[in-house]
């Protein structure tokens, strides 16, 4: 099992580590604690590098299979029982860190004010895109979000992670805004990520501590993806 570092402290941008198991065939390994995002949500895994034994390798690709983190990198493998140093890649980390906070106020704007349901969503560094459970999407319709959600980040809410049993985070209202609930049965504990007065959702990625810091949102698009499927695009300042 491999304890997730990001999951209580997403600007940790470096860690000690030791190795617990070898893939050589894939060049991947797994440590005992972790940094690297590995992806999911939406949200793409975590680049970086390693450092042990006087060698630098780099970390191309992060994976979760079941309990453990596997880590993809080129170059040589450090053997079982290693102790490595990990360096996240951090401009592009922070740069996912405040378009996966941007994407959580425009949900929270679009399901408190439309009571639309998230149906999809994807990003990348600055960029992202959410699907909604809207029959119609108009310019001024968009328009509108827009200046809410910049509205909402002018206000400087807090964003706080809270990792609950699950028994007790389903018991919190509106906790799933996708139309599909993709909480796996099998877990015991569920986080949450709570924009303080506007989004508490269960989500398992990185978000800054504060949506001041996601600065300004621009919608640049919208595209119907069906009858009751809207997709809106939003890009970030850097």
């Amino acid at each position: 099992m491999t304890n997730l570092l990001y999951q209580t402290d997403s600007y940790l941008k470096e860690f000690h580590a030791t190795v617990t198991a070898v893939d050589p065939d894939a060049n991947a390994i797994v440590f005992d604690q972790t940094a690297f995002y590995p992806g999911g949500g939406g949200q793409p895994h975590d680049t970086g590098q390693l450092h042990f034994c006087d060698q630098t390798v780099a970390v191309t690709k992060v994976a979760r299979r079941g309990a453990q983190v596997w880590h993809t990198v080129e170059g040589t493998v450090p053997t079982v029982g290693t102790v490595v140093h990990g360096e996240i890649n951090w401009d592009r980390r922070y740069q996912l860190m405040r378009t996966h906070s941007a994407l959580h106020v425009l949900c929270g704007v679009v399901w408190r004010d439309y009571r639309a349901l998230v149906t999809g969503g994807n990003m990348e560094p600055l960029q992202g895109r959410m699907d909604f459970e809207f029959e119609a999407l108009r310019r001024e319709l968009v328009q509108e979000i827009e200046d809410k959600v910049n509205a909402e980040i002018q206000q400087g809410r807090a964003v706080r992670v809270r990792i609950l049993p699950r028994h007790e985070a389903l018991q919190i209202p509106d906790l799933i805004r996708t139309k599909i609930n993709l909480l796996p049965e099998g877990i015991a504990e569920v986080r949450t990520v709570d924009i303080v007065g506007l989004d508490l959702q269960a989500d398992g990625g990185t978000h800054v501590a504060n949506i001041c810091e996601v600065r300004q949102v621009r919608v640049v698009d919208y595209q119907s993806k069906g009858k009751m499927n809207k997709r809106i695009y939003i890009t970030l300042d850097i």
